[in-house]
């Protein structure tokens, strides 16, 4: 016997509306942060590629440009190309993996460190714009909640 308290219905196309299809404010969510963050970024000539790109590589310090790729969701030759551009404005550095020579490895430089904290105080600014309104337990669920969605779809 199962939880019909737990199930959750398909939806019909009689009487559906868009309103009531967590894809759809999930993608609406995500566009909208992305539509800010470019916009405000813009204003320190940053743009949201770099800053999933800075993000990524201050956590992890060193990733090779298919874990950078990984993270960011983004092809790797488009990786590539933003390492690239990178490299030559001074932000970050590549070499070889200590562990395997065959695989390069990118880190920031004092320059992307930077630029890293700079787009960083702009992305708390957004953060607490977006959440300033919820709990720390209401955020917490939300992830929880977005975490159980994303595995489910694996």
């Amino acid at each position: 016997m199962t939880d019909d308290s737990r199930s959750v219905p398909p939806p019909q196309e009689a009487g559906f509306h868009k309103a009531n299809w967590p894809f759809y404010w999930i993608t609406q969510t995500s566009n909208r942060y992305m539509q800010v963050m470019e916009r405000r970024l813009k204003t320190i000539g940053m743009d949201v590629a770099y800053w999933r790109v800075l993000m990524s590589l201050y956590e992890d310090q060193a990733l090779s440009i298919s874990e950078i790729s990984s993270y960011c969701i983004i092809k790797p030759n488009t990786a590539t190309k933003i390492i690239q551009r990178m490299t030559a404005q001074g932000l970050v550095t590549t070499g070889p993996r200590p562990s395997d020579g065959r695989v390069t490895e990118v880190c920031l430089t004092p320059a992307g460190h930077e630029m890293r904290r700079n787009a960083r105080s702009i992305a708390d600014e957004v953060f607490v714009t977006a959440f300033q309104d919820l709990s720390r337990e209401e955020q917490m669920v939300l992830n929880l909640l977005l975490e159980k969605v994303y595995r489910k779809l694996e």
